[in-house]
């Protein structure tokens, strides 16, 4: 599908030419001259202005505090709340205290994925459709009054056409500028906005919002974007649009970036730029002022980085996710040699467990969340006995069975007829959530989809049994080594090197141990396939997640191997569709203990 640069070239100049401003209109004749050309005057105090901009990020699809999956109100260990409505009584707050005229509202990214709130309107009843639906996150975030947002990687997860859609129906422009028409290789969105704030003092402080997202777009969701987008370093666009906005008149430069600020990437040499790009941006590109962290899903309240070139700090910070914060960027200018400067920046982030859910929001999306809730309640199957993943991260568990037994049917049923139906097929499959579970009797749409919150989709690759061994040993880099006899306590056990749980697989289809006591990259032990000892030159199928398949974790080998099928649809679904077809679920039609934990030979569990 071509590209719609329409909404782009309505909502700001061809890339590189005018300028997108907000507010202009409202700015009386002549006040950005008054008093521009003098200096203070003899003696006389400074002029000065001061104001806030407030920023979220990863908001995955959340406006209620509530949890699809549990069907009740969200909660965690850190006792956090969720959602647009909690945000938006902050913001309120922000905006009396401050003055609305005095704050600013962006986004850092990944607004349209994450929840069976924003997945129902992609999916089942898609706001792409003729006379479609708007967006529930395009309400919220236009009754709130954002003003600019980047671009999240999952933006892009359900296809440039919902993406456009959900462009068109918000009142805020979607920033990219590192989102470039493959084609033109010009910008396929605004790179930026800028915003006009009135002063007391005659000339208004004009505020340039630069949007950056992340290039593993490319890979991420190749088969949304191959051909049609490209996606180039953030450092890179940085360098070549913040003088651009200086020199347009731009007294403050944000960066609103979908890129954590480690310097890192998560996927090795898969990514052709940094991932975590923003504290590099930050200290290589001169003339920003802040940068808005996303992607990471960290808290960061306030982390200076020193500007290699001009030797000034420049202020990052990332809200927690979802919802769970707001950070504040405060801003303190004076008025010096005809013009604006910034004195002094501070950030800070607010906890929306502190305030009630803002109740125009959720009247606002009162039916929508009605029938969310009426979708995922619905029934689907019954099952012959309670699993759940509690303890999937150490223990071989009929939950991650059934995904696997779920993955390895469909693959079988793709793979049918064809060459490659007589390789032996294995799958992998993760513990997404320690809190999933189908309980005995009626299984639920949410009981299936809580098994696979990703939007992942289904494919087949090609894998040697030798390329299989070294899959596993690096996925059990995720045990912290632990000595034989020393006591084992689960709560300490997995994550070593901040490895999260989506990264470590287990492979169903063949038998292995795995020895904590030695140390990661040796642990792998009794490999074997059919009851043998695992040939390493012997072929095997492999049903693996798009998201692994494309470099996700840094797998080897599995990027690199032959695709020989794939299915656009998601796993998600395609659980949800067997246990509708198979209507009993029964642990003891899959469920079988294939790999354990031990040390020096000796079962943990």
């Amino acid at each position: 599908m071509p590209l719609n640069r329409r909404t782009f070239l309505e909502r700001s100049a061809a890339a590189g030419a005018g300028v997108a401003i907000a507010g202009a209109a409202s700015v009386p004749a002549g006040a950005q001259e008054q008093g521009s050309g003098h200096g203070q005057g003899h003696g006389r105090p400074p002029k000065r202005y001061s104001f806030t901009v407030m920023g979220t990020t990863d908001l995955h699809g959340n406006v209620f505090n509530w949890d699809y999956f549990t069907d009740k109100e969200f909660d965690d260990k850190d006792r956090n709340d969720v959602g647009l409505a909690k945000i938006s009584t902050l913001v309120n707050r922000i905006r009396e205290e401050k003055g609305r005229g005095n704050t600013l509202l962006i986004d850092a990214g990944d607004t349209i994925q994450g929840t069976q709130l924003s997945y129902y309107y992609a999916k089942i009843d898609p706001i792409t459709a003729k006379r479609g639906p708007v967006h529930p996150m395009a309400q919220a975030m236009n009754a709130i009054g954002y003003d600019a947002a980047a671009l999240g990687n999952h933006e892009f997860n359900y296809g440039i056409p919902v993406l456009r859609k959900f462009e068109e129906q918000c009142r805020f422009p979607l920033l990219g500028a590192n989102a470039l028409d493959a084609k033109t290789l010009r910008p396929a969105f605004p790179p930026y906005v800028i915003k006009r704030l009135r002063t007391p003092h005659g000339r208004d402080v004009r505020v340039a919002v630069l949007g950056l997202t992340n290039p593993g777009i490319a890979i991420w969701d190749k088969v949304n974007v191959q051909g049609k987008m490209t996606f180039p370093g953030l450092e890179e666009q940085a360098a070549k649009w913040v003088p651009k906005l200086r020199s347009m008149g731009a007294d403050v430069v944000i960066v609103s970036a979908h890129s954590g600020s480690s310097g890192t990437s998560s996927y090795g040499d898969q990514l052709p730029h940094i991932e975590n790009a923003a504290g590099l941006v930050a200290e290589q590109v001169p003339g920003i002022d802040a940068i808005l962290v996303g992607h990471a899903h960290s808290e960061i309240p306030e982390y200076r980085v020193t500007n290699k070139e001009t030797g000034k700090d420049v202020v990052l910070s990332e809200p927690l996710k979802w919802g769970q914060r707001l950070t504040l960027f405060d801003f303190d200018l004076v008025w010096e040699r005809g013009s604006w400067s910034v004195e002094k920046v501070g950030a800070q982030v607010l906890n929306s467990n502190t305030v009630e859910e803002d109740k125009k929001i959720t009247g606002l999306l009162e039916d929508e969340h009605r029938k969310v809730v009426g979708y995922v309640n619905q029934v689907i199957g019954t099952s012959t006995a309670a699993m759940t993943t509690a303890d999937a991260p150490w223990k071989d568990e009929p939950l991650i069975d059934l995904i696997n037994h779920v993955q390895v049917e469909t693959v079988k049923a793709g793979l049918a007829g064809g060459e490659w139906a007589a390789l032996p097929l294995l799958s992998q499959a993760s513990c997404f959530s320690r809190t999933a579970g189908i309980p005995a009797g009626e299984v639920t749409i949410r009981d299936a989809a809580a098994l696979y919150p990703f939007e992942n989709t289904l494919e087949a690759r090609v894998l040697t049994g030798a390329q299989l061994k070294d899959y596993l040993e690096y996925s059990a880099r995720y045990y912290v080594q632990t000595p034989a006899g020393a006591p084992v306590d689960t709560s300490k056990l997995t994550n070593a090197g901040n490895t999260p749980d989506y990264n470590y697989d287990v492979v169903s289809g063949l038998t292995y141990d795995i020895d904590i006591a030695k140390p990661a990259g040796s642990r792998i032990a009794n490999l074997s396939f059919g009851g043998k000892a695992l040939d390493p030159a012997a072929k095997f199928v492999l049903a693996v997640n798009n998201y692994r398949a494309s470099g996700g974790g840094n797998f080897p080998h599995v990027a690199g191997a032959q695709q020989v099928w794939a299915n656009p649809d998601e796993i998600r679904n395609t659980i949800i569709t067997w246990v509708q077809t198979a209507k009993t679920v029964d642990p003891a039609a899959f469920a079988s203990v294939d790999w354990k934990l031990t040390r020096d030979g000796t079962p943990v569990f």
